[in-house]
């Protein structure tokens, strides 16, 4: 790609149209064809570059960098090598699971750069040779003028040069809910915001009303979508807090099985046990310290979190993000389309002396009118100004049957007053019937107003609707309670003073006016004033309590938008979200240094008018600040942010491609309150990992503790290597499989988020685990030695030590499914665990009786009275692991560490 040094450094909306051309070396006519094809070759073609990609077989190879996969690797080369080829494959199964959903993940992580290009307009029209001629978008240069109508997609970054009432939906760019009016004077101020820059068209967005025509000040990367596509390519993407704690969980389990399994070997060695038959036994110990369904069960949590998300309106498109998101402790949301819906509504009318309130939200047409808190019937003069506004309006509404919501056909502002006049009963179709049009006087940004003229039942009638000192100015009288009166100085400075609060209140207001016959040329003169309506765009109105139940989660919402900052500051406040701090806007986000920012991040809740450089900086700063973030939105510019942050969320409805693609999850509804759902899942999840390697660390403490005490105490070998290999593969699989999907715990949404630099390992887990590793390896070295001495053969006591360790992590397996909760809280709940533990009392009980499984197996059929011996031991690890929960509940150990 090659660069223009003037498309880096100017600032097009503060240069005047001559010096524009002048600089480009370019004339209002347009270029040449041959000038074109010199600059096609300087410039590129006006196309988003694809970042360098990493191969596939380089995506796959990464995955075989986890600490874990390598331990299991070496256990299934040396497994295999010594013969035990069943424990190989079983291996080496979970190893390929893991490694191939991982590589599927990542292989389809990286889209977003695709997806912004196929946002850039497919053809352009332009002046070349002074005729207008349609070419390939990706053919234009800086230099070029090209022509924009109603409905045409902005095909580079324009500086506007003529302009008649040309309007541009700049939403998924600035975050703008309205189409912005252009205009083609110089505007003054390097540091305006893009929204602010009136004279500019920016590649990606769409006309909507008007036509205009400009020049080509910037193409492909240069263009403010190509600055995003750049900052997408730079944004690094961390680990997620599982990843960083699995690969600890993997280093420590890897240290403590080498130091552990190389001590019991030699002490082996050193009384003279056989060579072989010691690496053997250390093998099978090695592999039971590691848990080798780490990968495959947390893979397994992860895709069935996903799936339940999906019930609930989020789609995950990074298995880690599921567990990212019990972690969040903000969520940075985009205003418009996310806590608002993006369709703009009447709230507040002025009509007859009275303000009326009016419900409903967005553009379903159904809602009521009320004064002071109480209903009221829409009068005479309230069901005349909205007949004047609605006639007023080229827009209209239709019910869509795909999705079954009511859509606007034309302007967001002119729909608004369209749906207001529904609720009075008053429908566009039967109005535009019972009076039609005949001429029109249109909206131009010079005149601020749009006038229509009609054929009434009583004869010709004119309804004008606009800025409300605008219509004031044509009006002579005024509509009252009591019918027509004369508008006075005073009675005119009052509806002024009400406009200006009701815009102090976010409210977008227009007035609206009238004139009973007349002709064109007369219709704007001698007026009589019908009212105010104010409007803007509403706050979901399950997003109030998504936000409260956030809070209750300890996690803090903070609105970051292109929007101007009275907008912002009122959403906030109806939702709860702004309460104590402050409203800063990009340019005075610019003015911080990152130093101070960081200090001031803390106390920011609503951020207006911002770029997306600023949305990126917001997000990394919170990072830097220790918050686990999550950003949300629907825009292209908030493609770097979502991508930066811990997890993105992008809207699925109003949602650009390349949100979805840069994001880690969509909201399939774009409903804020998904996301409640979506941190609950997240927090199952992880709290469902962590039951897993409770159990099963804990387990494998009993192991380690139960050979290296007999090791230790001169006994032989308490356990066969095929019994700890059976007790790890199968045993510890199947219960701790089950665990992964057990039941989300009730008080999950009442506590504050993790901190994921805490790591899995808080002090309640390690507590447990140990607590239940001792007690378990304490338990069966007491009866290994007991019934050696009791004068059973060691076939017997062997067996009996074998059943016992089973059976206490059976009964481990129910109490660990909380680390807080008494094991009698709905004990069996989690009918795959009650299954998966039926399941292996029958595999067990084949074991110890099934003749031809002794020899492979090394056991012993059990008489009645070793079961009930072994039965009550086993039972006592359920009272000891409660002690240790009453205790940590109660602070116990804290006061004893």
């Amino acid at each position: 790609m090659k660069r223009s040094p003037i498309e880096s450094t100017l600032r097009w909306h503060t240069l005047p149209s001559e010096t524009i051309f002048s600089h480009l070396n370019a004339t209002p006519a347009g270029l040449t064809g041959v000038e074109a094809v010199q600059r096609l070759a300087e410039y590129g073609p006006n196309e988003l570059q694809a970042a360098h990609r990493i191969s596939p077989w380089m995506l796959l190879f990464e995955q075989f960098k986890n600490v874990l996969i390598i331990i299991l690797l070496v256990a299934t080369a040396l497994s295999a090598f010594l013969g035990h080829g069943t424990e190989a494959i079983a291996i080496a199964v979970i190893v390929l699971f893991a490694v191939l959903l991982g590589f599927v993940q990542e292989y389809r992580a990286e889209r977003a750069i695709e997806a912004l290009r196929q946002l850039a307009a497919p053809t352009a029209t332009v002046l070349r040779d002074n005729e207008e001629v349609e070419l390939p978008a990706r053919d234009l240069v800086p230099g070029d003028v090209t022509l924009l109508r109603a409905g045409d997609k902005v095909p580079a970054d324009v500086r506007l040069t003529e302009v008649v009432n040309l309007q541009i939906e700049e939403a998924a760019l600035t975050g703008e809910s309205i189409p912005v009016e252009k205009h083609a004077a110089l505007i003054p101020g390097d540091d305006l915001a893009l929204g602010d820059r009136k004279n500019m068209g920016y590649a990606g967005t769409t006309a909507t009303y008007g036509r205009g025509r400009g020049v080509v000040v910037a193409t492909g990367m240069n263009t403010q979508f190509g600055k995003i596509a750049q900052m997408l390519q730079s944004v690094e993407t961390g680990k997620t807090p599982l990843q960083e704690n699995l690969d600890k969980v993997g280093h420590k389990l890897a240290r403590a099985a080498f130091v552990i399994v190389a001590i019991i070997v030699a002490l082996g060695l050193f009384r003279g046990q056989p060579f072989i038959e010691m690496l053997i036994f250390g093998i099978a110990l090695a592999v039971a310290v590691v848990p080798e369904a780490l990968p495959a069960v947390v893979t397994i949590s992860l895709a069935l979190g996903v799936q339940r998300m999906v019930k609930r309106n989020a789609l995950i498109r990074r298995l880690p993000a599921v567990e990212t998101l019990g972690s969040t402790s903000v969520i940075c949301s985009d205003k418009t389309g996310t806590l608002t819906k993006d369709e703009m509504t009447a709230r507040k009318i002025f009509v007859a002396g009275q303000v009326l309130e009016v419900s409903g939200a967005g553009y379903e047409p159904s809602g009521q009118f009320s004064r002071n808190g109480s209903t009221a019937e829409p009068s005479s003069a309230l069901k005349l100004l909205l007949q004047g506004a609605a006639l007023a309006s080229d827009a209209h509404i239709v019910h869509s049957e795909a999705d079954g919501r009511w859509h606007v056909k034309g302007d967001p502002t002119e729909g608004a007053l369209v749906v207001a006049a529904a609720k009075a009963g008053l429908h566009k179709a039967n109005l535009d019937t019972q009076f039609p049009r005949v001429n029109e006087i249109p909206f131009t940004s010079e005149t601020k107003r749009m006038t229509t003229l009609h054929k009434g039942p009583e004869g010709a009638v004119a309804y004008s609707k606009g800025a409300p000192e605008i219509i004031l100015d044509s009006c002579v009288r005024q509509l009252t309670a009591e019918g027509e009166k004369a508008l006075d100085a005073a009675s005119r400075e009052a509806i002024l003073e009400l406009a200006r609060q009701m815009a102090s209140e976010a409210l977008r207001v227009l007035a609206v006016a009238s004139r009973a016959g007349g002709t064109l040329e007369t219709a704007e003169h001698d007026m009589t004033f019908l009212g105010l309506v104010g409007m803007i765009d509403p706050p979901r109105p399950e997003a109030k309590a998504a936000i409260q139940t956030c809070e209750q989660a300890g996690i803090k919402v903070v609105m970051i938008t292109g929007d101007h900052p009275l907008t912002a500051q009122a959403v906030a406040r109806e939702l709860g979200l702004l309460k104590n701090g402050r409203v800063v806007t990009g340019v005075e986000l610019a003015a911080l240094s990152d130093a101070d920012f960081e200090r001031e991040v803390e106390n920011i809740e609503v951020y207006a008018r911002v770029s997306p450089a600023h949305k990126l900086r917001v997000v990394t700063a919170l990072q830097k600040n220790g918050y686990i973030v999550a950003m949300t939105g629907d825009g292209v510019n908030d493609a770097p942010a979502l991508k930066k942050a811990d997890i993105g969320i992008a809207m699925g409805i109003t949602g650009t491609d390349v949100t979805k693609e840069a994001a880690a999850m969509t909201l399939t509804d774009d409903n804020f309150a998904s996301i409640v759902a979506a941190v609950e899942e997240g927090r199952g999840v992880f709290g469902n990992i962590k039951k897993y390697l409770m159990y099963l660390l804990s387990s494998n403490i009993g192991e380690i503790g139960l050979m290296f005490g007999a090791t230790l105490l001169g006994l032989p070998l308490p356990l066969t290597a095929v019994q700890i290999l059976y007790v790890n593969l199968a045993t510890d699989g199947l219960p701790a499989l089950a665990l992964s999907v057990d039941p989300r715990e009730a008080d999950i949404m009442h506590r504050k988020p993790r901190n994921p630099r805490t790591g899995i390992f808080t002090r309640p887990i390690v507590t447990l685990m140990v607590v239940g590793g001792l007690w378990s390896a304490l338990v069966n070295l007491g009866l290994f030695a007991w019934a050696l001495n009791s004068g059973r053969s060691l076939e017997e006591a062997i067996t009996m030590t074998f059943v016992l360790l089973v059976l206490i992590q059976f009964f481990k397996a129910y109490n660990f499914r909380s680390d807080r909760h008494s094991v009698l809280n709905r004990p069996f709940a989690n009918k795959w665990l009650n299954w998966a533990i039926l399941w292996e009392v029958m595999l067990l009980v084949l074991i110890i009786y099934v003749p031809f499984l002794h020899n492979a197996f090394g056991t012993y059929a059990l008489p009645l009275v070793d079961w009930v011996i072994v039965i009550l031991l086993a039972l006592t690890i359920s009272p000891v692991l409660e002690l240790a929960k009453w205790m940590e509940r109660h602070g116990w150990f804290g006061k004893l560490m």
